[in-house]
C-alpha cells in the first residue's frame, strides 16, 4: 500500500498513529518535498506548527527504521512563492505514485477526488478531554504562569485582593510547556469558539473560550513560556454605582469617550459593561479587537485585524455604521490616529 500524506495530517500527528495500525503496517509512505519545505519555513518563522511538522517526520524516520512502514521522499523542493501550489504538488505526487493521499484538509480532499485520486480524508480532530492548563485553574484564579524550569505560579483573589502564589514545588520543564502549547492549538483549531488569534515568530496568541493564552518561545523569549489569562469579574454598568449625571451623559451623548487607566486598572472589564449596556438600550454595537478578549453577548460583534490591519477594520466599520464602537485597546500612536480618523467620519 501506497500513502501520500499532505501537510495537514503530519502537522496534527496523525500519520504516525495511522501508520502503526495493523492494516497499514508495511506501507510505503511517500513525502513530497513540498510538504518538508511548507514545514521547514513554517519552523523557520517561529510557529508552533511547524515545529510539530518536523517532530513527526522524525518519528516516521524512526518507525521506517524499525522496519513498521517504508519512508520515502520524492519530488523536487519548491521555490518559497511556490507554496501556494503545495496541494497542487501534493495530488500530483499521489497521482503518479498511484497511492492513496492522506488528508485532513476538505477542500484537498474534494478536489483529489474530482481528479480521480484516492483519498483517506480524516476528520479534523475533536479534542474531547479537558485541557490540560485548566487543572491550575480554580474559581478565584484570574491567570496562570508557566515558565520552564521555574514552579508553575497564579494570580489569585478578587479585584484588589489578587496575590502570586505557587501551584506546585515541582518546576515545569520545555516538554511539559510544548505538549501543553500543541493541545491548546489544537482545541483552537476544531472549536468553533476558539481561535489562533495572532502567530508570530516565537509568539502565538490563543483565544480558548474565556482563556487569552500567550504561548512565547525562543528566540522571542529567553525560554519557553505560556500565560493564561482569564476574567474573574463580570459586571454590569449599574455595578460601578455611576452619578446620574455621567450615567445620562453615557445615554444621551457618549460618542468619543476614552476610557483610560493603568493595567489590570479594569479598562476593559467597564468597556464590556459599556458595550453590554448599549446593546440593553436597543444600539447595534461592533468591537475593533486585537486580540479579541472581551467577554460580551452574541449580539456583539466583535472584530480582529483585517488582513492584519486595524485600519482595514476601520473602513469595514464605517461601511456597516453601528450605532456604537468600542476600540479595545489603544496602544500606539497610529491606534489613537485611527480613533482620531473613526470619529471625524
Amino acid at each position: 500500500m501506497i500513502l501520500i500524506p499532505d501537510t495537514s495530517v503530519i502537522i496534527d500527528g496523525r500519520i504516525t498513529k495511522l501508520v502503526r495500525k495493523k492494516q497499514y503496517q508495511n506501507s510505503r509512505v511517500i513525502v513530497p518535498e513540498a510538504v518538508v519545505a511548507e514545514i521547514e519555513n513554517q519552523a523557520n518563522r517561529g510557529k508552533e506548527s511547524g515545529f510539530r511538522g518536523l517532530e513527526e517526520l522524525n518519528m516516521l524516520r524512526k518507525l521506517s527504521d524499525k522496519g513498521l512502514m517504508k519512508l520515502e521522499y520524492i519530488g523536487k523542493r519548491p521555490r518559497r512563492f511556490e507554496f501556494k501550489d503545495n496541494d497542487a504538488i501534493i495530488r500530483n505526487a499521489a497521482s503518479e505514485a498511484s497511492g492513496i493521499l492522506i488528508t485532513s484538509d476538505k477542500i484537498q480532499s474534494k478536489v483529489a477526488r474530482s481528479k480521480g485520486i484516492e483519498v483517506l480524508y480524516l476528520e479534523p480532530k475533536k479534542i474531547k478531554r479537558k485541557l490540560s492548563i485548566l487543572k491550575f485553574f480554580d474559581d478565584a484564579t484570574m491567570s496562570v504562569h508557566l515558565r520552564d524550569k521555574v514552579v508553575p505560579m497564579a494570580k489569585r483573589g478578587k479585584p484588589g485582593e489578587i496575590k502570586l502564589v505557587r501551584l506546585s514545588d515541582k518546576a515545569c520543564t520545555e516538554k511539559e510547556l510544548v505538549e501543553i502549547a500543541r493541545e491548546i492549538i489544537e482545541y483552537a483549531k476544531v472549536d468553533r469558539d476558539s481561535f489562533i488569534e495572532i502567530e508570530r515568530e516565537g509568539a502565538t496568541v490563543v483565544q480558548v473560550r474565556q482563556l487569552r493564552i500567550a504561548i512565547a518561545r525562543p528566540p522571542f523569549s529567553d525560554g519557553y513560556e505560556i500565560t493564561a489569562v482569564r476574567p474573574i469579574a463580570e459586571v454590569g454598568l449599574e455595578d460601578y454605582r455611576l452619578s446620574e449625571k455621567l450615567m445620562s451623559r453615557l445615554r444621551e451623548r457618549a460618542e468619543g469617550i476614552i476610557v483610560a487607566g493603568p493595567p489590570g486598572a479594569g479598562k476593559s472589564t467597564f468597556s464590556q459593561a459599556l458595550a453590554e449596556f448599549y446593546k440593553e438600550q436597543g444600539k447595534i454595537v461592533k468591537t475593533m479587537e486585537s486580540p479579541r478578549d472581551l467577554m460580551v453577548s452574541e449580539e456583539i460583534t466583535q472584530y480582529a485585524p483585517l488582513e492584519g490591519d486595524m485600519e482595514k477594520t476601520a473602513d469595514i466599520l464605517l461601511l456597516v455604521r453601528p450605532d456604537y464602537t468600542i476600540y479595545d485597546e489603544m496602544r500606539k500612536t497610529k491606534d489613537f490616529q485611527l480613533f482620531a480618523d473613526m470619529r471625524l467620519a
